[in-house]
């Protein structure tokens, strides 16, 4: 689960694998073989050196309460919001855009009311 994690806050930064081995001052097949769970029980000091490079603790990759798959986005989700991001889409947006679906939404069944 650990690699999954670090996978996760490694895409929301934008790294490559690559990137964050460079970075971290770790290799690149090390950190790939961790995302990929085929290493398991990184050293402490090895986490505090990929979690320092992501800027977040080593308790947030290690936490098992917060792991649960409902934590995480998918692939696509994450690629969606990098791409929002990029184009200057604020928080703010992204609220109003929420309030405008829950109303069509509304708008749409009480349409379907009316015609039954």
């Amino acid at each position: 689960m650990i690699g999954k994690k670090i996978k996760h806050y490694r895409e929301l930064k934008g790294y490559s694998i690559s990137e964050l081995a460079k970075r971290s001052e770790i290799s690149k097949s090390y950190l790939s073989n961790l995302e990929r769970d085929l290493k398991q029980n990184p050293s402490l000091h090895l986490l505090s050196k990929i979690a320092s490079t992501l800027d977040i603790t080593v308790e947030v990759l290690i936490d098992e309460e917060k792991s649960g798959e409902d934590n995480w986005l998918d692939d696509e989700w994450v690629g969606l919001i990098k791409q929002a991001m990029e184009i200057g889409l604020t928080k703010k947006d992204f609220h109003e855009f929420q309030t405008y679906i829950k109303f069509k939404n509304w708008k749409n069944n009480i349409e379907e009311e009316k015609k039954l």
